[in-house]
């Protein structure tokens, strides 16, 4: 196991995307000291800011406010990362597989344009969870995001495939331009959700305020949410066992052939 303790909190954003199993496997102890970080504009070595125990391995270990180091496990393949505190942005970006555990918050963009492998964010996370980055024509299109707290905006931006779920509240525009894949939304979400989706599930467990561009096509229990409910519940985030769900499709606008389940509790 490889672990790294950041010595202090860099003044400016730490571009770190040598955080990587795929990287740091291979290498030696010294060889993982050697490796080149960005401070800024200045290129520096791993070991001015991180304390370094042990070889290179798939298991990799961070301690430290690492709010202001980004790209930790850019492009990773495989290993598994644990982040003992907060984390920066693009945790995760174009990540292919292996698996990413942080035991505190992380900034924007976590999962960026990824295709496989798992992130478990402990804490809350800033906005464009496995969101397309600007100009990209897809997000997210493959994988699993977990989120124990709240979220930013954006979350799901243009995702075609994998599966986030967030159990507390997200901010605007959740699911927006999603062309598949399925959003869960333990707690709901504010203004907008589903904006301009094409395809896709964003599933509910509080009211959403929709966009009139989308229509309730019927109340029922889906056959595939019962599959879904116990993936889910193996990874902590278990939906409702009772109830339906009002479905809604759109975007309209777009026009899309997007759903929105939206669980309604049977009376009482």
């Amino acid at each position: 196991m490889l672990t790294l303790t950041l010595l202090e909190p860099p003044t400016v954003p730490l571009e770190a995307e040598v955080l990587s199993p795929d990287v740091l496997a291979p290498l030696s102890h010294a060889e993982v000291r050697a490796l080149p970080v960005y401070h800024g504009k200045r290129r520096l070595r791993l070991d001015e800011f991180f304390e370094v125990e042990g070889d290179g391995s798939d298991h990799v270990t961070l301690h430290g406010d690492l709010g202001r180091v980004r790209w930790v496990g850019r492009k990773m393949t495989r290993g598994h990362i644990t982040i003992h505190g907060p984390v920066g942005m693009h945790l995760g970006a174009h990540m292919r597989g292996g698996h990413i555990e942080v035991h505190g918050s992380a900034a924007d963009w976590v999962g960026g344009e990824m295709a496989g492998g798992t992130i478990h964010v402990r804490g809350d996370a800033g906005g464009q969870v496995g969101s397309a980055y600007r100009g990209s024509v897809s997000g997210m299109s493959g994988g699993t995001i977990l989120v124990e707290g709240a979220a930013g905006i954006e979350v799901g931006m243009r995702m075609r495939r994998g599966l986030i779920a967030v159990r507390g509240p997200v901010r605007d525009f959740a699911g927006l331009q999603m062309k598949g894949g399925t959003l869960v939304l333990m707690s709901g979400a504010e203004l907008r959700a589903g904006a301009w989706m094409t395809r896709g599930t964003i599933i509910s467990l509080k009211p959403l305020r929709l966009l009139p561009t989308f229509g309730l096509a019927c109340d029922y229990a889906p056959a595939f949410l019962r599959l879904y409910a116990r993936h889910l519940a193996g990874l902590g985030f278990p939906l409702p066992a009772d109830g339906s769900y009002h479905r809604f499709t759109g975007d309209a606008a777009v026009p899309g052939k997007g759903e929105v389940l939206q669980w309604q509790p049977h009376p009482a």
